[in-house]
Parts: structure tokens; C-alpha cells; sequence
């Protein structure tokens, strides 16, 4: 008769003649002879840890390679990143992208202008606004369409609208990345009321194909700006004190973020480095400032800088750059004329002059470009798409050599990479 243990392995009850022990030697007799036995792996006699220990205090490099993801969600992503450590200091990373790679620039040249605005939307999926005003912009500007004052400063509202939920959830998962769960609560709940408000108006919460070359594809609705101006509200008085209260007065945060990750001014702009990862290490550069576009030129606004390029910088500029973005939108509703957002001389049949051009709008992570090369046709020969995340990510083994694994997880949170625009 079988019974079962309490970790679920039979075994043999009382009363079957032989007993336990007596299954045990019986089965023991008939096995055949053990292998020579082998020491484990890893596991070392007196002798051996005494060696290591004393090349360890002569500096000697213990080198261990690991793979941090694609899987691990502290990489933002399906980002491979091989570091090579020395117990737990980091000796170098190397980012291994591809894996969400869609061939997006190869797929679009088979398509007519309109079909890429939806398209576009899914590389940077958070912040996916500023997809589809690049590629408006740069066909508007391949044809010389000029838009309505309304569609301008619409375009604007939504924009900066945009980026404020981007910052809010960068917010949320840096202070998750170095232990602090709260805050990544707090901006999802303020981020949700941005979301209604995109949906209202766009019909969608992340991926909205809502602007149209020429202009928009729809008005906002009936009381959308009263709602705006209330989120703005609440969103000053209430959300940014509190993201201010949750992080800097955490000393922990200042411990894990301060002269961490230091990119000197010299060495973000030898990488290319743009937006809040540029600005960080003292480098006042946006592009809404060298060539601004929409209603950018009519509105007042800081650039918020650093001194240092460390993670703590990086986030006290995104930090203070949704309290400017909250000040353009307001100047936006201040200045939104009546009208029709959709220019009324836009062409039916769209298409740019043979010839390339260039345009760029400023995106939460930095410089979006479009490099647009036109052979007269209803699309394009070639669209390649400058993604700051693929150009910033770059900095990543400089600005982690010499730190910890813990610091190399937070400061791959602080380049704020979307693995949408880094693969495309």
C-alpha cells in the first residue's frame, strides 16, 4: 500500500512485508556503481578562495559577462544589454537592440503620404504625437502648405499635452527602477485624466492618427478646453507638488541619483546626445528654440539646464520641464483663435516636388528627425528617421563604466529610451 509524503513523493506504507528501509537497500543493490564523484562547479577548496581573495586585493579583475534582458522589464523594453562586471562594479555594457525591429523605414516607401501618419505613431508609442507632426511637417514643407492659425496652436496644445504624460510616466518608472513604487501609482493616475483627454478629441488614448497634412483631422469637442484648463489646474496644484515632495525629499533617491552617471558637457555632444539627456549636462538646446515650428515662436518658456550631466540633473530637467509645458499650454489657450483647423488649399493628390529635405521637432527624448527624399511620386523614395532614443542610448557604457549593476539600471532609466524608435 502507498502513501505520500507531505512534499508529494510516495512512499511506502506500513504493513507491505519488507518496510522503507528494506525497498531502499534493495533498489540500493541493484543500481549500478556510482561515477567517480566531481566538486560543483563554482565551489572552491581553502586553498583556491584564499588566491582569489588576495588577487582581488592586488586588483586583480575577476570578469564576469551577464545579459541584463531582453525580457527584464527594468530595460524599458526588449533590450539585450551585455555588461561585463567585476563582482559588482561595471566594466562596460553593450546595448543588443533589434528585437522589436519593423523594417519601418523600408515599409513606408511603398506607401502614399497619408498611409504613414498611423504608421508612424508606433515608434515612440508613448509619446506618439510627435511622430505624426514630423511626417506632417515634412510633406506641408515639401508642398508649402500653410496651415491655419487654430490647426497651429492646437497642434502645440497637443503636443506639449503629449509630452507632459511622457515625463509623468518616465517619472513613474525611473522611481521604480531605483525602489520607490508610489510615484510610479501617482503618474499613472494623473497620466489617465491626459489620456480622456486625448481620447475626447482623437478618439484613442496612445495611438491617435490625429493630425492631418494640412492641418488636423477634427476639432476638439464641446467643453474639451474647460476640461484642459481644469487638468492644468489640479495638475500644478496638486500632482507636481506631490512628484516634488515623493522624490527630493527622499534621500535615498538623492543617494542613488546624485554624481551618478555623469556625461560632461564635451562628451553628450560628441555622441549627438539631444532633449533632457543634452540639456542635462548644461547644453541649452531644444529645438523649439533653433527652429521653431508651430505656435512655439509666440511663446515664452525656460529651458531647464544642468550643471553636472548626472541622473539626478537628467531628472530634475525632465522634472521642471512638465511645469513648462503646462505654462505653453496655458499661453496656447490664451492665444487658440476661431476657425478651421484644416488648411482649405491642401491638394487632394499629394505630391512633393522631387528633391530631400530635412525637419525635426523637439520629442520628450530629444531631436526627432525626418530626413524625407522625394522622386515626385504619390510617396517617398526614402524616409530615414532620426530617433533620439537610438542616438542617445549610445551613451550607456560611457556613462555606467565604474558603477554599479544597481546604477546601471537606473541609468539606463534616466536616458528615457523607447525601444520603438530605437528598433523601428
Amino acid at each position: 500500500m502507498e502513501g505520500r509524503s507531505g512534499l508529494g513523493v510516495k512512499g511506502v506504507a506500513e504493513g507491505d512485508g519488507r518496510g522503507a528501509r528494506g525497498t531502499v537497500e534493495a533498489r540500493a543493490s541493484e543500481a549500478p556503481p556510482a561515477a567517480p564523484r566531481r566538486e560543483p562547479e563554482g565551489v572552491h577548496t581553502l586553498e583556491e578562495a584564499a588566491a582569489i581573495a588576495r588577487e582581488a586585493e592586488a586588483g586583480v579583475v575577476q570578469e564576469l559577462t551577464i545579459n541584463l534582458g531582453p525580457q527584464h522589464p527594468s530595460t524599458h523594453g526588449v533590450l539585450r544589454v551585455i555588461a561585463r562586471l567585476d563582482g559588482e562594479t561595471v566594466l562596460g555594457v553593450q546595448p543588443d537592440i533589434g528585437y522589436l525591429h519593423r523594417n519601418w523605414e523600408k515599409i513606408v516607401e511603398g506607401w502614399m503620404y497619408p498611409q504613414i501618419i498611423p504608421f508612424a505613431d508606433r515608434n515612440d508609442y508613448i509619446s506618439s504625437i510627435f511622430n505624426e507632426w514630423l511626417v506632417c511637417r515634412a510633406v506641408e514643407e515639401g508642398l508649402g502648405i500653410e496651415l491655419t492659425e487654430r490647426a497651429e496652436v492646437l497642434r502645440t496644445i497637443f503636443a506639449e499635452l503629449n509630452r507632459l504624460i511622457s515625463h509623468a510616466f518616465w517619472f513613474g518608472t525611473y522611481a521604480m527602477d531605483i525602489g520607490a513604487f508610489t510615484p510610479f501609482l501617482y503618474a499613472l493616475r494623473d497620466r489617465e485624466w491626459a489620456y480622456d483627454l486625448f481620447e475626447k478629441a482623437t478618439g484613442a488614448r496612445q495611438l491617435y492618427s490625429y493630425f492631418r497634412i494640412g492641418g488636423l483631422r477634427n476639432d476638439v469637442p464641446d467643453g474639451w478646453l474647460r476640461e484642459l484648463a481644469d487638468y492644468l489646474d489640479y495638475f500644478e496644484r496638486e500632482a507636481y507638488p506631490e512628484y516634488i515632495r515623493l522624490l527630493y525629499t527622499n534621500e535615498i533617491f538623492i543617494a542613488r541619483s546624485e554624481g551618478v552617471g555623469v556625461i560632461p558637457k564635451e562628451v553628450a555632444l560628441h555622441f549627438g546626445a539631444t532633449g533632457p539627456m543634452l540639456r542635462a549636462s548644461g547644453v541649452p538646446y531644444d529645438v523649439r528654440r533653433a527652429e521653431p515650428y508651430g505656435a512655439y515662436p509666440r511663446c515664452e518658456f525656460e529651458i531647464p539646464v544642468g550643471e553636472r550631466g548626472d541622473n539626478l540633473d537628467r531628472a530634475t530637467v525632465r522634472v521642471k520641464e512638465m511645469r513648462e509645458s503646462v505654462r505653453i499650454i496655458r499661453q496656447c489657450l490664451s492665444m487658440l483663435p476661431e476657425g478651421e483647423v484644416l488648411a482649405p488649399k491642401t491638394p487632394r493628390v499629394l505630391k512633393v516636388p522631387e528633391g530631400d529635405l530635412y525637419v525635426r521637432v523637439e520629442s520628450p527624448r530629444g531631436e526627432l528627425g525626418l530626413w524625407l527624399v522625394s522622386t515626385g511620386g504619390l510617396g517617398p523614395y526614402r524616409m530615414k528617421w532620426r530617433a533620439p532614443s537610438f542616438v542617445n542610448l549610445q551613451l550607456l557604457d560611457y556613462m555606467c563604466r565604474g558603477e554599479k549593476v544597481a546604477d546601471l539600471i537606473a541609468g539606463l532609466g534616466t536616458i528615457d529610451i523607447i525601444l520603438g524608435e530605437v528598433d523601428r
